[in-house]
């Protein structure tokens, strides 16, 4: 069962223990992830199919979030053409995955969203996501805590720096994307990060790794050097997140007679991730937790179409526009896949 909790948002602290009633919510059910779930199924090997998903995989959608129903579309054949893209373009992207990020971890930590003075005039709706229950797992809960409260402050910094020019919080569902997900990697019909505290850690991987990799791409397009330097310190802090979870996962896993099932299962959403968007992705071990590229140690990037269709939870192809975590689409200018 699916609990959720409502607090006043201007009662909301990350400190304060909110008292709340609980309502029952049926999760909403995937009835198809077909497309992707037969490209990974037909691949003699992950890594062989990481290596030839592109050219494969055009226009499978494994996911459309506007109903309780997985879609499947197909992506426009055609090269969509780039609009010019501004520093603000770039930071109103970077603004919807912290709305993400923040909606994510806060629900996890409080059972609360983003307090709704830093949610724009007309923001989306978010479907999922209830407090998790970090009984005898201090570390966990204090890892919660922290990352929620930076994810926010993230917001806040990017809200504050676009001024009227920052976009609303997206609408954004967690339940039929986390199902979709594990479906196509194998790992259950259904999946709650919110459940308990290891799928929690489950959860925050599927996106801290993205935030990293977003950052570093996006960062590429901005021309202003004092945008870029802030943008380079709120990339800091998200790798900083990255190797927390990471961290975390593989110590657990290397504890002796631990199970292994939260570290396969991690490996598993990582490989769909990176048939998504980029191939690149380094196996989580207990010997191996870094996230870099092999020989030279160097850090990944993504483009923002990359990103986009790893938040969409859609295959190569140009013009989606939605999907995923994003069902109706980023906010902004860059929000339509281009290839």
């Amino acid at each position: 069962m699916w609990v959720s909790k409502k607090s006043n948002v201007s009662e909301y602290s990350l400190l304060e223990n909110e008292r709340a009633k609980k309502a029952h919510l049926s999760p909403g059910k995937v009835t198809t992830v077909d497309k992707l779930k037969k490209l990974l199924e037909a691949a003699p090997s992950r890594r062989s199919f990481l290596a030839g998903i592109g050219a494969a995989s055009a226009g499978a959608v494994i996911v459309g979030c506007g109903s309780n129903s997985v879609v499947t579309t197909t992506a426009t054949p055609t090269t969509t053409a780039a609009p010019a893209i501004t520093d603000a373009d770039v930071l109103n992207f970077a603004l919807n995955l912290e709305y993400l990020e923040a909606e994510f971890y806060l629900r996890a930590a409080t059972g609360a969203g983003i307090p709704s003075q830093y949610t724009g005039t007309n923001p989306g709706t978010v479907t999922g996501g209830t407090q998790v229950s970090f009984t005898g797992q201090p570390v966990l809960q204090a890892y919660a805590n922290e990352i929620a409260q930076e994810e926010l402050n993230h917001v806040i910094f990017l809200r504050s720096a676009l001024g009227s020019a920052a976009v609303d919080r997206p609408t954004i569902n967690f339940t039929d994307t986390f199902n979709a997900v594990a479906q196509v990697a194998g790992i259950g019909q259904t999946f709650n990060p919110f459940a308990d505290p290891l799928s929690f850690l489950v959860g925050a991987f599927v996106f801290e790794d993205v935030g990293v990799t977003a950052y570093h791409g996006g960062a590429l397009l901005l021309q202003s050097k004092a945008i870029l330097g802030q943008a380079v310190l709120i990339h800091a802090v998200e790798a900083y997140h990255a190797a927390m979870v990471r961290t975390l996962i593989a110590g657990m896993a290397a504890q002796s007679g631990a199970s292994q099932a939260y570290l396969n299962d991690c490996n598993a959403i990582e490989s769909v991730r990176a048939a998504l968007g980029g191939n690149v992705e380094t196996t989580l071990s207990t010997s191996g937790i870094v996230a870099c590229a092999p020989g030279t140690s160097i850090g990944y990037e993504r483009s923002t179409d990359q990103v986009l269709h790893i938040v969409y939870a859609t295959a190569g192809g140009a013009g989606v526009t939605g999907g995923g975590f994003f069902p109706n689409g980023l906010n902004g200018t860059i929000s339509v896949t281009t290839s």
